[in-house]
């Protein structure tokens, strides 16, 4: 059965070096035969929670809020494995990763236990040299947190230092690890 890989991009930049490496990332599912599709958020219109908390009602027909997020949604509930990737902004992931997240929390209202099961991969990169002075750790942190609670397995997480667009290509580690995490979210 062929897999369904839903790309989650969290930068402003399309061609940005966190969407770099979940390019890679896709390609090493694409490799393994899976069906990739790929969600830039930052264009889309995604509003942040309002905690109204109609979501968690008893018969709950979703989140209140008709933004994009409801097409997004579906997407998530209807794929085996998500790629999310973002650019480490201010010692955490970026603002249109977190909105993403904090949305998250109306998934269940859509289909029972969407997040069980669910193969995750991450991909982060950073301006300074460290992943721990930069934030980064914050960020990855954050998603351990997150998915362990939901019963989601991370398969992986691959991240790395670049400022300049485009530059995480020079960082042949990442971006071999990166292929590998992709055939990876497929293969088990």
């Amino acid at each position: 059965m062929t897999k369904k890989i839903l790309v989650l991009l969290g930068s402003p930049r399309r061609k940005g070096n966190s969407a770099i490496l979940a390019e890679q990332i896709a390609k090493g599912a694409k490799s393994g035969k899976a069906k990739v599709e790929t969600i830039y958020l930052h264009g889309k219109n995604i509003a942040p929670c309002k905690a109204c908390m109609s979501c968690q009602k008893k018969g709950s027909k979703g989140c209140s809020i008709q933004d994009d997020m409801q097409e997004i949604y579906l997407k998530l509930t209807e794929s085996d494995a998500w790629v999310i990737a973002s650019p480490v902004y201010w010692f955490n992931m970026s603002a249109q990763t977190k909105i993403f997240m904090d949305r998250c929390f109306a998934l269940p209202a859509y289909r029972k236990n969407p997040f069980k099961g669910k193969r995750i991969a991450i991909a982060m990169t950073y301006g300074d040299e460290d992943p721990f002075t930069s934030g980064c750790v914050n960020a990855l942190r954050a998603f351990q947190d997150a998915y362990e609670y939901t019963d989601s397995p991370i398969v992986g997480m691959v991240y790395g230092s670049a400022m300049a667009a485009g530059q995480i290509r020079s960082n042949e580690k990442v971006m071999h690890e990166a292929f590998d995490l992709g055939k990876k979210l497929v293969s088990e």
